[in-house]
């Protein structure tokens, strides 16, 4: 008699995170544990920990991607990585090319589903043309077409298209607005970088100021929760109205920051006499700060902090980007919730909690 392999039970899938120590793919690795999935987690530098197993492996070497996989047989995939290079062109090369190294690494592997996470530059444009040409209205809809701008976005979603061809797994693609969840060292990290900032702002006297431009003060907006990120991904990969598609994510409430501005400084302790919005014109966080970073390594002396190197907490240049825009971004998520995906959360809420997480480890007083 011989041996055939079957499709996986529900209650043992195998995931393979990667860039499991991001906001997002620290937020999937808790999201997969707590349903009871078995959970590798790839990373440059890997440490298997809590029942989840470690894949050590660095994206941009095919030959050691291919090696540090070769006992790995996932049914589900959850790709969470990029890395930031100097251009379009190379952010694409690099992106793009992480995509098509690692999935094709696993063509041994009974893959079912990928997962692959984006974002608004979709809608928005690229780096180097951030909200400068020609866009769709808001709320930005999934089936508007893509830019006619090279993006790093696109060359990941081809790759993806082209593998799941070629391999045969039904894919989805998960287009997130400015991520609220927990990483250090993290390249995109708004939620710790003006906890840094408001702790700054306090301990040197300073004013709280609302860094980015007149339309995101008084224009809607909204954000995305990394734990609904998550929670849409595992949905997407196990219902049958996720596969083959693309959705927005974002936590389903609008504000403006004239009203969040001073409800952040108020859960960060920050006196509202020093609390001020926009006035005249943006004033970037990497210049208003540059003057102050040095400050943070006695700072967290004099709290018992457990991470003295401001530059592993504070993503001004992110940060900025996205409160600088000139124009209100608002996404729409009727695509998700008349699919079934019907998760929520409150954007005031996902900060006050992550304030409280920072401060429980010890990176913020």
């Amino acid at each position: 008699m011989t041996s055939v392999e079957t499709t996986p039970s529900a209650d043992h899938r195998r995931a393979l995170v990667v860039g499991a120590s991001g906001i997002t793919g620290s937020a999937l690795v808790a999201q997969l544990t707590r349903e009871g999935w078995d959970v590798a987690a790839l990373s440059r530098r890997a440490g298997t920990r809590d029942g989840v197993r470690g894949v050590a492996a660095d994206l941009r070497d095919a030959d050691a991607l291919r090696a540090a996989l070769a006992d790995e047989r996932p049914t589900h995939v959850f790709f969470t990585a990029w890395q930031r290079q100097a251009t379009e062109a190379e952010n694409i090369a690099v992106n793009g090319g992480m995509v098509r190294d690692l999935l094709a690494a696993l063509d041994h592997a009974p893959l079912e589903h990928v997962a692959l996470v984006t974002g608004l530059k979709h809608y928005l444009g690229p780096f180097e043309a951030y909200a400068a040409g020609a866009m769709p209205d808001t709320p930005f809809h999934e089936e508007e077409p893509r830019l006619d701008t090279p993006n790093f976005y696109y060359a990941q979603e081809d790759e993806l298209f082209a593998a799941a061809e070629r391999q045969g797994f039904t894919w989805s693609v998960h287009r997130s607005h400015t991520v609220i969840g927990h990483a250090v060292g993290n390249a995109m990290n708004m939620g710790l970088t003006l906890a840094v900032q408001a702790t700054i702002a306090k301990e040197l006297d300073l004013d709280f100021v609302f860094p980015g431009s007149e339309a995101q003060w008084n224009g809607l907006t909204d954000m995305t929760d990394a734990g609904v990120l998550a929670e849409q991904m595992v949905w997407a990969s196990t219902d049958p109205a996720g596969a083959d598609e693309a959705f927005n994510i974002v936590n389903g409430d609008v504000f403006r920051w004239r009203w969040m501005w001073p409800r952040l400084a108020e859960h960060l302790g920050v006196d509202p006499a020093r609390v001020v919005g926009y006035e005249d014109a943006p004033r970037p966080l990497e210049q208003q700060m540059a003057p102050y970073e040095s400050s943070w390594a006695g700072i967290a002396e004099r709290h018992g902090l457990v991470e003295p190197d401001i530059s592993r907490l504070a993503s001004w240049w992110h940060t900025d980007a996205d409160l600088g825009r000139a124009m209100e971004v608002v996404t729409d998520m009727g695509k998700s919730r008349e699919a079934g995906f019907t998760a929520y959360r409150r954007t005031e809420r996902a900060f006050a909690d992550l304030f409280a997480r920072y401060r429980a480890e010890r990176l913020i007083p």
